[in-house]
């Protein structure tokens, strides 16, 4: 099992904004494709203009065939033009994470 842990920080004042807009008009192609995600917050204390999401897969090649099947999406494609158009983020940091040996999955 992996999971791709991805933050995003928006311009400040934004963050609202953001998550509105896909609420609307990304979410459900993701969940669609993706899956349910593990997570999906903004953050309280810190970078408050950051939301962090967390969705999980079998292994790289689950990973890679979603992805690939997400990015030729047409719901999701106008979901990226809208965001793009918008402007609300600043910053994507991507991480792939495996569980610790003792983690029950």
């Amino acid at each position: 099992m992996i999971y791709d842990h991805r933050t995003y920080v928006c311009r400040p004042g934004t963050i609202r904004k953001q998550l509105a807009l896909y609420a609307e008009h990304g979410f459900a192609a993701q969940r669609r494709i993706l899956g349910e995600p593990v997570l999906y917050a903004q953050t309280e204390t810190g970078d408050v203009n950051a939301f962090v999401h967390i969705w999980r897969y079998e292994d790289a090649a689950d990973r890679a065939a979603r992805r690939a099947n997400l990015a030729a999406d047409p719901e999701w494609l106008a979901y990226l033009a809208r965001s793009a158009e918008a402007g609300y983020l600043v910053s994507q940091v991507n991480t792939l994470l495996t569980s610790a040996p003792f983690m029950e999955e």
